[in-house]
């Protein structure tokens, strides 16, 4: 999946316009609500050592809120990590590799969608 494919579903589903906050990661997209300002995504391009992925180079995640007890099941799966520079009860980051199916990621970011509403 990639970033441009999340952004879409993000602006048609929830009129969501990117937010780009950082001028030192300028790559670095938040999700967030209209209504509120709270995040319920964040693509990021991370160095694979910092989130201890063999391989060398970046590697795009998108972080998204969850429920404490099924995060812990989902951290079970491959691409699914502890949430890079999140609070890693609630948070989590899905690995933009294909490992993790388009139709769960979507899953994931509409549960986060509500657990941030």
């Amino acid at each position: 999946m990639s970033r441009e494919i999340i952004l879409n579903y993000a602006k048609e589903k929830y009129s969501t316009k990117p937010d780009y906050p950082w001028r030192k990661f300028p790559n670095y997209a938040v999700l967030r609500h209209d209504n509120n300002n709270k995040w319920y995504g964040l693509l990021m391009d991370v160095d694979k050592s910092k989130l201890q992925i063999d391989g060398n180079g970046k590697v795009e995640i998108l972080n998204v809120k969850c429920d404490p007890g099924l995060a812990d099941s989902l951290r079970e799966e491959e691409g699914i990590l502890p949430a890079y520079h999140m609070n890693k009860e609630h948070w989590l980051s899905i690995v933009l590799d294909g490992s993790v199916s388009n139709k769960e990621i979507f899953s994931l970011l509409d549960l986060s969608y509500d657990l941030t509403t």
